[in-house]
């Protein structure tokens, strides 16, 4: 039975032990100068395999260590082969010696990357990717993604939700450094809590996600690779300023102290505080805030110990609500305010035993903790939440006979304590989760790999759970690869954070019996085909994935009174169509075009009690995104170009509430469709790079985002409702400075 197959996921040092990957650049020297460019499209390959990846254009590659060979090879046109001998390196910074005798260098490459060895549907978003727009954190990191889409969730908090597979963001594991992080409460505000220039590359993979990191992975997972200490970059200076007065600083600082030990400094200023009303409802379009974010880490590397630690802290201040609301009339009914202030603390350690004579061995410990904790208020009702974690996770990674059979296992530890308070509603429990896992991998030349595995986890309040995993990668010719997975997927959920935006009302919280883990099931299937056609090259990426549900937390916003929560009696599920092509017609032009469509349905009870099976909300069935970049030679000007079509969904029926209540575009039960301009011009120089934006440039907005705005503590108020953009068109303007080693 499916059930009972097991998955896996392949390893990435630092932070799991399986298949360790080299990462780094490429470069060449500057004539008379101790600067260095990237050169794009290098080959890297280790010497006597098929092993091989190409890089970047920002001169950057990710390869698997090999079990067969230790000597990497580097080529270009142009340029003499370098062949390295690895050892414990895991980050390399290589400088290729131009070649005299030869002629013209052509250079290219390619944003979209694809990580053709993995048995898993995933996409890795490099530096230069996120360079297409302004990406002032990880919540606006995904523009030119088509798998993953971003909105507000409601019209006051300014918090932002992501979507993918037709599901939330709860169900897409988010790791920093694989390292399960943006989870419990920080689930709210998290993705704006990772500044876009402390991130290196982030991997999107679909389907059921990696046994190694635990069992919350349930439609897909998402892992944020962020800047290392021995970077090549000493110094990194980002500025950004908007049109409605948001303003960010972020310093990046890196230092080589010896040959073992290495630092780095990452720093995050932001802040708004123009009072911006564009609609003229009385409500500040964007919650007015101030930001404060750093991260100290320290790397430790020799021939058999790889090591990393470092501390992380924020602080972050908001104030929303009508726009002559001010903090002195908290708790008073002259304005209706909104207000969270949140403290996060976090210290990690991750070390790994390496085995240089033995590159397929390895044995690595994760450590993380965390202290999380919010003060919010909506109106007259307060909210409070404090969230304490520490994970761990002991990896050891070996072969069974020889290289085609390797196996991955290890224990984890994942402690949880809630404390949350929201008017009379008390919400506190203490999660205790030892667990264990096993996963092997069969690979044949890469040509058909299988990962199966599967953990088994001892929940101190829900018992023994057994998480299943399974991946397929089969290449039928060099061009054409499929890929299936299957998976369980586990986790508890936490209502009131998921469903923050929807306390911005005057609903009444009403939990209808004891909300149980929630449980589902994921199978997917993909295939892509590359292609070449002269001069052109492409790829055509095609993928179905369908989450079943065993048990969900139903929040109920049909009553606009009530928000209900209760467990799914009856069906739910989510099925995900997408088809995708990246093609580069001519040199240094990339075009890609990509079609989502959605059918995602949950099974809701009216006040009969009876199940009714409807759509779910907030959700668009058709999705449309097309994107275009042009960069001139050595990347001088580049131009990108991003447009985006949500289709329509399902918006709760609000026919209960009086006629004069209710604005036009709540008298159907279904949101209309919308287009989503972006635009961005680069000016590149050797040091700096100079930035020009701008996002809705339609100027598209929301109507009403907010209902019974002109009476805000009635008992029609709700401003959880956003189904659209709530601000209209942004224009943004920055620069960038870098010093490299």
């Amino acid at each position: 039975m499916i059930k009972y197959l097991i998955a896996g996921f392949i390893f990435t040092f630092p932070l799991s032990i399986s298949a360790q990957r080299i990462t780094g650049s490429v470069n060449e020297q500057i004539v008379n100068t101790k600067d260095l460019k990237p050169i794009a499209g290098a080959n890297v390959y280790w010497s006597g395999t098929s092993q091989a990846t190409a890089t970047d254009t920002s001169g950057m590659f990710s390869i698997p260590r090999s079990a067969q060979s230790n000597s990497l090879v580097v080529s270009f046109v142009g340029f003499r082969n370098d062949t390295i001998k690895i050892g414990a390196e895991s980050e390399l910074q290589i400088v290729l010696q131009n070649d005299q005798t030869l002629g013209e260098v052509t250079v290219r490459g390619s944003n979209n990357s694809i990580d053709r060895l993995s048995p898993h549907q995933s996409e890795i978003i490099t530096t230069r990717t996120l360079a297409k727009a302004a990406c002032c954190n990880l919540s606006e990191s995904f523009e030119t993604n088509a798998s993953v889409s971003v909105s507000y969730s409601d019209a006051v908090t300014g918090s932002k939700q992501i979507q993918m597979l037709g599901l939330n963001g709860t169900y897409i594991q988010t790791n920093i450094e694989n390292i399960p992080s943006i989870r419990g409460l920080a689930s709210t505000f998290g993705l704006n809590f990772i500044p876009g220039t402390w991130i290196q590359s982030i991997d999107v993979g679909k389907g059921a996600g990696s046994i190694v990191n635990g069992y919350e992975s349930m439609t897909g997972q998402i892992n944020v690779e962020l800047q290392k200490p021995d970077t090549r970059e000493k110094l990194y200076l980002n500025t950004y300023v908007n049109n409605f007065g948001r303003a960010e600083v972020n310093l990046n600082l890196a230092h080589q102290l010896n040959k073992k030990w290495s630092t780095g400094l990452m720093t995050h200023g932001s802040t708004l505080r123009n009072r911006i009303d564009k609609n003229g409802d009385g409500f500040l379009d964007l919650p007015l805030y101030t930001q404060y974010n750093a991260i100290n880490r320290w790397k430790y590397q020799s021939e058999k110990v790889m090591a990393q630690f470092g501390f992380k802290a924020l602080y972050e201040d908001r104030l929303g609500g009508q726009k002559n609301f001010e903090r002195e009339m908290k708790g008073t009914t002259q304005a209706y305010g909104f207000g969270a202030r949140i403290n996060r603390y976090e210290f990690f350690s991750k070390i790994a035993r390496l085995f240089p004579d033995q590159p397929y061995k390895g044995l690595g410990f994760i450590m993380n903790a965390s202290v999380h904790d919010s003060k919010s208020y909506f109106g007259l009702n307060n909210y409070d939440g404090r969230q304490k974690t520490l994970y761990g996770n002991l990896i050891y990674q070996s072969i069974i006979g020889n290289t085609n059979h390797t196996y991955k296992t290890g224990l984890s530890y994942l402690l949880d304590n809630y404390n949350e308070q929201y008017k009379d509603i008390r919400l506190a429990r203490n999660e205790s989760v030892p667990g264990a896992f096993f996963e092997y991998t069969y690979n044949n030349l890469d040509k058909f790999v299988m990962v199966a595995g599967g953990r088994v986890d001892f929940h101190n309040i829900y018992g023994t759970q057994w998480t299943p995993r399974l991946h397929l990668k089969y290449k039928l010719t060099e061009q054409t690869t499929l890929r299936a997975s299957a998976g369980k997927g586990f986790r508890v959920s936490n209502p009131l954070a998921e469903y923050y935006g929807n306390l911005v009302s005057s609903r009444n919280v009403v939990f209808r019996e004891s909300i149980r883990p929630e449980v589902s099931w994921n199978f997917g299937t993909s295939v892509i085909q590359e292609f070449n056609i002269g001069e052109m090259k492409g790829n055509v990426i095609a993928d179905f994935y369908r989450t079943n549900f065993e048990n969900q937390l139903v929040a109920d916003l049909e009553d606009p009174r009530y928000i209900k929560f209760y467990n799914l009696a009856g069906k739910a599920y989510a099925n995900s169509f997408q088809i995708e092509t990246n093609i580069t017609p001519i040199r240094r032009f990339e075009l890609k075009l990509a079609y989502r469509l959605f059918d995602v349905k949950q099974t809701l009870r009216n006040n009969l009690d009876e199940n009714m099976l409807l759509p779910r909300m907030m959700v668009s069935r058709d999705r449309v995104l097309f994107n275009a970049g042009y960069a001139l030679p050595y990347d001088k000007w580049k131009f990108d170009f991003t447009v985006q079509w949500n289709g329509k969904k399902r918006i709760p029926f609000m026919g209960t509430m009086p006629e004069h209540h209710i604005p036009t575009e709540f008298t159907s039960t279904m949101a209309p469709s919308f287009y989503n301009f972006n635009a961005q011009l680069t000016r590149t120089f050797s040091k700096w790079d100079i930035y020009l934006g701008g996002e809705n440039l339609a100027n598209f907005r929301q109507k009403t985002p907010i209902m019974g705005a002109n009476e805000p503590f009635g008992e029609h108020f709700d401003a959880g409702m956003a189904w659209g953009p709530v601000v209209g068109r942004m224009i943004y303007a920055g620069i960038r400075y870098k010093i490299v080693r």
